[in-house]
C-alpha cells in the first residue's frame, strides 16, 4: 500500500495520500520522477493530506517538496514526524 508520494529524490518532505496513519505506521511511498519505492516510519499521527519527513531536518534547513524549495524548518524535525505550519515556515517572511 502506498502510503505518501513525493516528486523528487530531493525531496525532504511528502505528502500522505491515505487516511488513519497513526505513530508506528511503517510507511511506504512513491518516488514519482524516479519511479521507485522508498519506507519510512510515522512517528506521529499524521492527517491525510499533511506532510510527513523524510528526514531530520534542523531549524534553518531548507524544505524540499515537489522538488522545489517550499520553506524552512523553525523547530527540529525527525523523520517520520508530522511536518506543518509548527514546524516549517515560508522563507517569504
Amino acid at each position: 500500500m502506498i502510503h505518501f508520494v513525493l516528486h523528487d529524490t530531493k525531496d525532504t518532505v511528502a505528502v500522505v495520500v491515505v487516511e488513519g496513519v497513526k505513530a508506528g505506521t511503517e510507511m511506504q511511498g512513491w518516488i514519482m520522477d524516479a519511479d521507485k519505492m522508498t519506507n519510512v516510519v510515522a512517528r506521529q499521527d499524521i492527517p491525510i493530506g499533511h506532510k510527513v519527513a523524510l528526514a531530520d531536518m534542523a531549524p534553518g534547513d531548507t524544505v524540499w517538496k515537489y522538488g522545489i524549495d517550499m520553506g524552512k524548518v523553525v523547530a527540529p524535525i525527525k523523520a517520520g514526524e508530522h511536518a506543518h505550519v509548527h514546524n516549517i515556515k515560508t522563507k517569504r517572511w
